[in-house]
This record gives C-alpha cells, sequence and structure tokens, in this order.
C-alpha cells in the first residue's frame, strides 16, 4: 500500500459544522462516522497518512448554477464576507484543530520531520491550511497568530474576492482568467507568507493572479487540488501555460478529485470513472513531470467519484494508475514525496526529503 500525504481536504469544515449540531469533533474524527470522507478508520483503511486540512469560511447563501441544454453553467462569485464573523469561524476551526492535536487524534504538523514521524507511527499527519484569508486582516497582524496556532499554508483566495485578490467563478466552459489579481494587500501577503514560510496556494484565484503570485514570490508554484483546463475546462482549471510555469518553478499541482473538474462536460456526477482522474494525471505527468503532480482530493469539499466512495477508497486511484504502468518509485512520487519536498522549501527546511 502506498502512503498517501494529500494536499487539499475539509475535514475541518465537516467537523466544526457538526460540532454546532452537538457532536464531539475529536470523536468523530477518531472513531469514524458513516457521513462525509475523512475519518481516522477510513484514513488509516485508505492509505491516507495526512493531507493540508483547510480552515475554510462558508458561503452559506451561495447557490450553484444548473447547467443548460448545452451543459455550460456560470456561478457568479460569491459575495465578499466580512472579517469579524470570518475570524470567528476560523478560531473555531483552529480550535477544533488543536483539541485534536491534543487529545492525539491527529497531530498538527509543523515541519516534514514530523509528518514522516506520524507516518511511521500511524498517526494522522495534519497540516493546517487557510482556504481563503478572510480571517486575515490587511495589516497581516493576524497572520503571526495563525502561524503560531500551526498555520504553514493559506490560498489568499476563495472562489470570491476578498481584500488580497480575486478568485474564479465556477463556470464551464471558461478561462482562468476572468478579473484582476492581487491587491496591493495581496502582494505584501504574499511576501509576508514568503518570510514566515507558509506556502502559498493557487488553486482557487484568476488567471492573472497566478502570474501575480509567479512574478513575486521566491516559493514553487503550488495549486494543491486543480486539473488539466485542457481536458475539462472548467475556470478552476489549470491552462498548459500555467502548468509550464509550475514545471518552470519545480512546484506541484494536486489531482482534484472534484467529479466537475474531471469530466468533459464539467458536470458533477458521481457516476465518474477513476479512468478520468488517471487522464488528468497523465495529462499533468506529461506536461510537468512525474516530480511536480500529486494528489490534492478535496476529501469532504466536492463530489467524487462513487468508486473511490471517501479516503477509505483512495488506493484504488493508486491501483489504477499501477495498472497503466506508473511504478512504485513514480506511484511514491505522486502519493507523497513530491508534496514533503515542497513543504520543506516552502518551509525552509535544509535537509532534503527522502526518496
Amino acid at each position: 500500500m502506498q502512503s498517501v500525504f494529500d494536499g487539499h481536504n475539509d475535514v475541518l469544515l465537516r467537523l466544526w459544522h457538526h460540532s454546532h449540531e452537538g457532536t464531539d469533533p475529536v470523536a468523530e474524527f477518531r472513531d469514524g462516522i458513516s457521513t462525509g470522507h475523512i475519518d481516522a478508520p477510513r484514513a488509516r483503511a485508505g492509505g491516507l497518512a495526512g493531507g493540508l486540512c483547510a480552515i475554510y469560511i462558508p458561503s452559506g447563501h451561495l447557490v450553484f448554477a444548473e447547467p443548460d441544454r448545452n451543459g455550460h453553467y456560470a456561478t457568479p462569485l460569491a459575495e465578499p464576507l466580512e472579517r469579524p464573523p470570518s475570524l470567528d469561524i476560523a478560531l473555531e476551526m483552529a480550535a477544533i484543530a488543536l483539541r485534536l492535536d491534543r487529545a492525539g487524534a491527529w497531530k498538527l504538523c509543523r515541519s516534514t520531520a514530523e509528518i514522516r514521524d506520524c507516518m511511521d507511527k500511524g498517526i494522522f499527519a495534519a497540516v493546517l491550511h487557510m482556504e481563503g484569508c478572510e480571517a486575515i486582516d490587511a495589516d497581516l497582524a493576524a497572520l503571526e497568530t495563525f502561524y503560531a496556532a500551526g498555520l504553514r499554508s493559506l490560498g489568499p483566495v476563495w472562489s470570491r474576492n476578498n481584500v488580497f485578490a480575486h478568485g474564479v467563478p465556477f463556470a464551464f466552459p471558461s478561462s482562468p482568467d476572468t478579473g484582476p489579481g492581487l491587491t496591493e494587500a495581496g502582494f505584501a501577503l504574499v511576501r509576508e507568507c514568503n518570510r514566515l514560510g507558509i506556502v502559498i496556494d493557487l488553486a482557487h484565484i484568476t488567471e492573472k493572479g497566478f502570474w501575480d503570485v509567479a512574478k513575486t514570490s521566491d516559493q514553487p508554484l503550488v495549486a494543491s487540488h486543480s486539473n488539466a483546463h485542457a481536458l475539462t475546462p472548467v475556470a478552476r482549471n489549470l491552462t498548459d501555460k500555467q502548468l509550464d510555469a509550475i514545471k518552470e518553478s519545480r512546484g506541484i499541482v494536486g489531482l482534484n478529485y472534484a467529479t466537475a473538474m474531471l469530466r468533459a462536460d464539467g458536470r458533477s456526477d458521481a457516476n465518474t470513472p477513476i479512468d478520468a482522474m488517471v487522464r488528468h494525471v497523465d495529462h499533468m505527468v506529461e506536461r510537468v513531470g512525474i516530480d511536480c503532480v500529486g494528489l490534492g482530493s478535496d476529501f469532504d469539499g466536492a463530489t467524487i467519484p462513487a468508486d473511490i466512495g471517501d479516503a477509505a477508497g483512495n488506493q484504488k486511484l493508486i491501483a489504477a494508475l499501477r495498472n497503466v504502468g506508473y511504478g512504485e518509485a513514480d506511484l511514491a512520487k505522486l502519493c507523497r514525496e513530491n508534496w514533503l519536498r515542497i513543504l520543506a522549501s516552502a518551509w525552509g527546511e535544509s535537509r532534503a526529503p527522502r526518496a
């Protein structure tokens, strides 16, 4: 079984929602439930050793557009969020992550050495990520606080605009070039993330924002959960030119399991074969090389192929990749080693990840 370190999940969002319904998030993650995608038992069953766990502030009023008769759709961007309630929610999610750590249900990791130690011991290795920085103020004071709490990765924007950047809508077919990029505050955020050693994730940003980060950041370019626009032309996927830039920076693109980003028709339909996932991996590997592709499941945040189901089904994708010719060394890179190399680079670690 190949151990997987995954580039993106929304398990904290699910635990946060359930905690407001009276469920204990520690028990839910540690003991497992029948809903959602990730908990400790299912992670062990599928070889999911850890991943970037997102603090995401939901846009509860967002209604996804239905496809027209041609299968096309365009969901307007979610409205910007106010900072005070966003900060409250972000702190609640960070508190859940810390409670899980204190209870031993997972370990909140701040180095690749800690991640590897968790893998050796069978403990879920969680890295705190922020998906959309509505909880961060423009003067970045709160960034230091979240960093102290364990934040080691962030996406400046989700698919809505904020003080730092502009997001891409959920639209098909659509170019990712849908609006402006970074604001002045966004450029400052990128520079501060470089100073602190926080990964900058480009998964939801406009194409202009992608290039703004590329010309500003000293880190490898990262798109934690995005696929190939050439195969599925949704606004959220990456053009070949963007993939080329990721290759040039020795960055990473993480395969998103969301069916709307895998299917040629852009539909959110669980009846999507694993072959569609393999096609995107093949295209991205051909474009950027085996060293710059990983997994970014979007577990607990998207409709995924029914044949995968949840974290327990992860090895079905690995088996499918093995069946089309990926050897064990290449699978190790796709499953974890490429992500660990990126994290070591962004976090300023001097020791290279082991092969």
